[in-house]
């Protein structure tokens, strides 16, 4: 019996015409080109400049939650989370998805308001969202620290997955349903043809296609200057580590609000942390470098002791950093591009695009496919900046 071909790969054929081409191959790009595949017959193919899983969608803490400062983006995450209760069996991988809730600490009365008026957002919108006291998110951990506490909410629906499985899954059926995933080839230059683009790669090839998806994330401007333009988001670095195994004692993924430390334990018990770093002389937060720092281990083992005091004797196994996608007003970049309406906008998540991308990607196919409206859609639209309709809607970005 034949095993099955690996996901993505350098030496694929590539047409030398598509519908559709998607620039990058991460969580975003792969989960609009399966939708595609699945309910369209347009031609897509997906071009990666390196392998599968090598930015930010293989560098996040896996999380998934509904607990958000918008309702927009809470209804999207309560879809993109019901999609991943079946996801499993539709792409035919293990995905460690695991329903533990996420748990919000306040320990500021500006904190605490951010966290009461959440809770009644979500009733609102039937989201399982509850307001708590401290005492009561210490029966939820009895390990954490709340003696500084001010209010809690716990939603029991919010998860986390294995972010690799979770990509690897979608490029696999991609495939499987006829899209060619190109891997560790670059989109050298990208070039206007007619009512379309040629883009010409790496390896020499030239591609033609009357639509191209920009999903390369914080790494996005590098294409989009290649047509004279750029859009208003930056990459700001953000690190992550990993522990030994531990017993397991930990439920739900813990954010504190007061630092943005959030941490969860996996399946296999290792617990898994982050927190963006604060200012400071010398270093610069706008990097794509993905290298690790001694100072965010010394951060990070600060403000998660405070938490989480039985941490003081973990073992640190692993750590890495990855790239947010940060936007002037925290919304997302998604849609046709000012001057260039061609080349579709697909970045700009504030480093929570992997947990939206299996709503998005479904949302943004079925745009491409027939053109189906959605409000998301309309709020994310590129030209709001130079138009003046940029506002601030989403303050819950956490990290």
């Amino acid at each position: 019996m034949a095993s099955r071909p690996p996901p993505g790969s350098a030496t694929v054929k590539l047409p030398d015409k598509v519908d559709i081409a998607i620039v990058g191959g991460g969580i975003m790009g792969l989960s609009t080109a399966y939708h595609l595949a699945r309910h369209s017959k347009l031609k897509v193919v997906v071009i990666e400049r390196s392998y599968l899983v090598s930015g930010a969608s293989g560098r996040n803490g896996g999380g998934l939650r509904m607990q958000w400062g918008d309702p927009g983006n809470v209804a999207l995450m309560m879809e993109s989370i019901d999609l991943c209760r079946t996801l499993a069996q539709e792409l035919g991988i293990n995905l460690w998805f695991r329903q533990g809730g996420y748990l919000f600490l306040a320990r500021s009365p500006v904190g605490e308001a951010r966290l009461q008026r959440n809770a009644a957002l979500h009733r609102q919108v039937g989201a399982p969202t509850r307001l708590l006291s401290a005492r009561e998110a210490r029966d939820i951990v009895p390990e954490l620290d709340t003696s500084d506490v001010l209010a809690a909410t716990y939603n029991p629906d919010d998860g986390v997955v294995f972010p690799w499985p979770f990509v690897w899954g979608y490029a696999a059926r991609a495939q499987q349903l006829g899209v060619p995933v190109r891997t560790h080839t670059e989109v050298e230059r990208l070039l206007p043809k007619g009512d379309g683009f040629e883009l010409v790669l790496s390896d020499g090839h030239r591609l033609v296609a009357p639509r191209v998806v920009n999903a390369t994330g914080a790494w996005s401007n590098l294409l989009n200057r290649q047509l004279g333009f750029t859009t208003p988001n930056e990459p700001h670095r953000h690190e992550i580590l990993s522990s030994e195994p531990l017993k397991p004692f930990l439920d739900p993924l813990v954010v504190d609000l007061s630092s943005g430390l959030y941490f969860s334990q996996s399946t296999r018990g290792e617990l898994v942390t982050g927190v963006s770093l604060p200012p400071a002389s010398g270093y610069d937060d706008t990097s794509l470098s993905l290298h690790s720092s001694l100072r965010f281990l010394g951060h990070v083992s600060r403000c998660l002791c405070k938490v989480l005091p039985v941490a003081r004797h973990m073992k640190i196994l692993r750590q890495w950093a990855g790239p947010y996608d940060l936007t002037p007003d925290g919304d997302a970049i998604v849609g046709p591009s000012p001057g260039h309406p061609g080349l579709i906008q697909l970045c700009g998540f504030t480093g929570h695009g992997f947990m939206m991308a299996p709503a998005v990607g479904r949302m943004l196919a079925k745009w491409l496919a027939d053109q189906t409206p959605h409000p998301m859609l309309e709020r994310w639209d590129p030209s709001r900046f130079a138009r003046g309709l940029s506002q601030r809607y989403e303050d819950m970005s956490i990290g």
